[in-house]
């Protein structure tokens, strides 16, 4: 079906006044039938963008944007996936590709990062942290004598050289190595498939690449070294490995990823803690005089709201009635009380 363009003209309503919302596939950013700036017709399916740069990005790959959009084949629409990602409660995107929006956590498919939730969530424990960890720690306890073995020659004195063959030290390199190839960096592999499935190459891709071609040469070198030529092989037939260059890959690449994560979650617990200063509800002041107590979610824009002596600010908003000094330490970090006044 031939894609259509249509410039879309502002302040547009339905005809029962409700405004539909939808989501840009290029940015992230929601948008809606009053204020989208065009709107773009691909395979029978209408799309609405922000501006004219993304709208131009989507007719270039338009089948890369829409992968990106977390559920798009099963929904059909942007609108469904924005109502199925509201009823989830999170969003999840990456922080180097904000583009990338899904209401579950995961690894972003264009670099391969771990999704962050848009707003920080009262969870405990981050899973991913605590399972990089783990496996880190015991790629580290298997990597570390198989780098001393891979470096007995270099110890002085060779107290290694005498203990087993070279052969016999292939097959206990391979028995340590393989764990920690296929299990710790079990998480690299994936994303590194991930890269390729979306033809999308990233840093992933070249862990995955170096990993499986160290492991496997060896592999190969341990169980067929007759095939390899004469000059590469020593005295007694056997080839050199190169399990330990695979295993210390992973484990490195694992410190890096708990350092991050560690950083991430700490980050994350910082910007909970403000939010946290928050209050929870509001004093609505409705038309008749009125007053409720309403979750902070549900004000609206227009909405007036009632502060009382000594209770926190809940929404950005203009001072109608009254004089007070506020508390501005949630906003500027600064702790002495601010005076306020209509206006």
């Amino acid at each position: 079906m031939k894609d259509h363009e249509i410039r879309h003209e502002p302040h547009m309503h339905s005809a029962n006044g409700a405004v539909s919302e939808f989501v840009d596939p290029v940015c992230g950013m929601k948008t809606s039938d009053e204020h989208a700036f065009m709107k773009y017709e691909h395979e029978g399916q209408p799309y609405y963008f922000c501006s004219e740069n993304c709208l131009g990005q989507f007719k270039k790959e338009p089948e890369k944007y829409l992968s990106t959009i977390h559920g798009l084949q099963e929904h059909g629409s942007a609108r469904e996936i924005i109502s199925d990602i509201a009823e989830a409660g999170v969003v999840y995107t990456c922080p180097m590709h904000p583009e990338i929006r899904q209401n579950e956590p995961g690894s972003c498919p264009i670099c391969g990062m771990a999704l962050e939730p848009v707003m920080p969530v009262e969870e405990g424990d981050n899973q991913e942290y605590l399972d990089m960890r783990r496996r880190f720690w015991i790629g580290a306890i298997l990597t570390l004598p198989l780098v001393i073995i891979a470096m007995r020659d270099l110890i002085p004195g060779g107290p290694l050289g005498h203990l087993a063959s070279a052969k016999t030290y292939g097959w206990v390199e391979l028995v340590l190595a393989t764990p920690v190839v296929f299990w710790a960096g079990w998480p690299f592999f994936v994303r590194a498939w991930q890269s390729l499935i979306n033809k999308s190459l990233n840093m992933f891709t070249l862990i995955g690449l170096g990993v499986a071609v160290s492991y496997v040469y060896s592999l190969v070198a341990i169980l067929f070294p007759e095939i390899f030529p004469a000059t590469l092989r020593t005295e007694d037939g056997t080839v050199g490995v190169y399990f330990e260059a695979a295993a210390v890959i992973v484990v490195l690449i694992l410190l890096g990823q708990v350092l991050e994560l560690k950083a991430r979650s700490q980050t994350g617990a910082a910007i909970k803690a403000l939010l946290g200063l928050a209050p929870k509800t509001a004093r609505r002041v409705n038309e008749d005089g009125s007053e409720e107590d309403i979750p902070l979610e549900h004000v609206q824009k227009g909405d007036r709201l009632r502060v009382r002596p000594g209770e926190k600010i809940p929404v950005d908003g203009v001072v109608v009635e009254g004089t007070s000094n506020v508390d501005e330490s949630m906003i500027t970090g600064e702790p002495l009380p601010v005076t306020k006044r209509p206006g």
